[in-house]
């Protein structure tokens, strides 16, 4: 046999790449459920200790304060006009620059002051600016503007929740309808303590952003949902897999379409966090830019680690399921005795092989090549000679 028959002969190895694009992984995500429970219970613990003991910083739509409207002029910066509100004692909650050219502004929000102390404030940034303080708008926001905004949000959070509950359970099944509020409930938990850890204020965008994630969060969870029902759809038919197994390749299968929109979302907001944050120094973007970037991961890895094995979990508790597992138990076990029993059978084949070919090679050659003795003296056939005796 040639050399490139050879290797022609020889299964094609896939790399891991190849493997992922193709679907064909075999990462245990199901059976390995227990080590990611465990994982993600430490990992929320830690969030619920961060937002009850550190808390979250509230931004002024939410605790209320002052906000003061600057015209920009040439030889003035942003800087100058918030290190003279400090000077005379306000607690700076954001500032940016809005607009360009001549239209441009410098928009500063400090906490909550009385009258006296905000004309104070007022005139330092004037004189920084180099404007007369009259030309300094200023407007108040009361604190419970941000409770009327954090109560809508927690409506429209409870709605939505609602309205996801009913579309999966009509769509697919009941379990999946749990475990994908589950996994929404946690990736809440997560984003919000990573957010409180990090210190940023909590603003209108962080309230959009977290609404964001969710959608993003579940529009995963529902395609792998999609391949679990397609893969478990005729599955109490067979004996070929346990519920179990037909999810775990659900979730490979589907892996390489998670990443892929993982990447795909978290790039744009990735370069909004560095590029906007971090090199050009737009704070107002840093609170939706976080959100959306852990809520992206977050939602990615319930899906995949979660939401899956949370099913299988609720599947295997029905008594359908549970015969289901032990008839393929059965069956496989029945299918090792059957080979053991074959491998027996050609075990004992060999030895009577063994034995026969070492009592062949026990007789001597010369009784092998003497021709047979015929049963019958009339037979006319060849009579075997006697041998003479020696005197």
């Amino acid at each position: 046999m040639s050399t490139k028959q050879k290797q022609a002969d020889k299964p094609e190895r896939l790399s891991i790449w190849s493997k992922l694009y193709r679907g064909e992984t075999d990462i245990q995500f199901v059976p390995n459920r227990k080590r990611w429970y465990l994982v993600s219970a430490v990992v929320i613990l830690g969030c619920v200790v961060v937002m009850l003991t550190k808390g979250f910083v509230l931004g002024i739509d939410f605790a209320g304060g002052n906000q003061y409207n600057v015209p920009s002029t040439s030889g003035t910066s942003l800087t100058e006009v918030e290190d003279a509100a400090e000077g005379v004692g306000a607690e700076i909650a954001s500032a940016q620059v809005a607009g360009t050219g001549d239209g441009a502004s410098y928009i500063v929000r400090i906490a909550e002051v009385d009258d006296e102390q905000s004309q104070d404030i007022r005139e330092a940034m004037a004189e920084a600016a180099g404007v007369d303080p009259q030309e300094i708008s200023v407007s108040t926001v009361s604190g419970t503007w941000g409770a009327a905004v954090s109560n809508q949000a927690l409506i429209a959070l409870g709605v939505f929740l609602v309205l996801v509950s009913a579309f999966i359970w009509i769509r697919y099944e009941r379990r999946m309808a749990i475990a994908s509020i589950g996994a929404l409930l946690h990736d809440l938990v997560l984003t919000a303590g990573i957010y409180a850890l990090s210190g940023f204020e909590v603003t209108p965008s962080t309230i959009v952003g977290i609404l964001t994630i969710l959608g993003y969060s579940l529009y995963d969870t529902v395609v792998v949902f999609d391949k679990v029902q397609e893969n478990t759809a005729n599955l109490l038919q067979t004996r070929q897999k346990t519920f179990a197994e037909a999810v775990n390749d659900a979730v490979n299968q589907t892996l390489m379409r998670s990443i892929n929109t993982t990447i795909i979302g978290v790039l744009p907001v990735a370069a909004l966090l560095v590029v906007g944050v971090g090199m050009l120094g737009v704070g107002t973007l840093k609170d939706l830019a976080l959100v959306l970037f852990i809520g992206m991961v977050v939602g990615t890895y319930s899906s995949i680690f979660l939401a899956a094995p949370w099913v299988v979990d609720m599947a295997e508790r029905s008594a359908a399921y549970r015969r289901h597992n032990q008839k393929i138990a059965n069956k496989r076990s029945d299918g090792t005795e059957e080979r053991g029993k074959a491998e027996d059978r050609d075990a004992d084949d060999e030895d009577d092989d063994r034995l026969r070919t070492a009592k062949t090679d026990e007789i001597p050659l010369e009784l092998l090549d003497e021709p047979k003795a015929t049963a019958g003296a009339g037979s006319g056939g060849p009579r075997p000679q006697r041998r003479k005796k020696r005197r």
